[in-house]
């Protein structure tokens, strides 16, 4: 899952790269798990939508490497 309690867990260093992947539900919030150990469905079967950011941990923060320079990574879209 993607959340944890402040406080706990492995420390961000330098150098380390995550996606960071929200699910975006258009009914309730709960899912589950398929029994591949990787699909993730939602529990009362409405539609939902997967998005995805790789993010690199830097000396000074973060840095986002797949956001667009024109702004397509993003809403309100032109």
């Amino acid at each position: 899952m993607h959340y944890g309690r402040p406080n706990s867990g492995v420390v961000l260093r330098e150098g380390m790269i995550f996606t960071v992947e929200p699910m975006i539900n258009a009914g309730k919030a709960g899912v589950k798990l398929k029994p591949d150990g990787w699909t993730a469905v939602t529990k009362d079967r409405s539609l939902s939508a997967q998005f995805e950011h790789t993010v690199g941990v830097t000396a000074t923060g973060v840095e986002i490497f797949t956001a667009s320079p024109t702004g397509w990574h993003k809403p309100p879209y032109a």
